[in-house]
């Protein structure tokens, strides 16, 4: 298994527990994937859930009572995962698919 790595460029590496446990054969390593399985569900220092509750606190903090729940949870999710790139003529697409409207999204 680890031949197959030192073959492949840094870029097709795995870089986190979660991308190696999808490329690990369970039936092959079955001591390995329960390893992978287990380091992909711990976090790795108690920074993630700090940063998690810091995150929500602030957007309470900001919006206090003026949204719904729905929005409220994901301002949260967009704040916890802000390191996922968005596209924004993607979602400016999906949008304007989702019901007709009286004007036409024109950018």
């Amino acid at each position: 298994m680890w031949r197959k790595w030192v073959e492949e460029s840094e870029l097709d590496r795995p870089t986190c527990a979660i991308e190696a446990l999808g490329e690990c054969n369970q039936a092959l390593f079955p001591n390995i994937h329960k390893l992978l399985k287990i380091s992909a569900t711990l976090p790795l220092s108690t920074c993630t859930p700090e940063r998690t509750f810091s995150s929500l606190k602030h957007i309470k903090t900001y919006l206090i009572n003026s949204t719904g729940q729905e929005r409220l949870n994901g301002l949260a999710l967009m704040s916890i995962h802000r390191r996922i790139d968005i596209d924004t003529e993607e979602v400016i697409d999906l949008f304007a698919a989702k019901k007709a409207r009286r004007l036409n999204l024109i950018l």
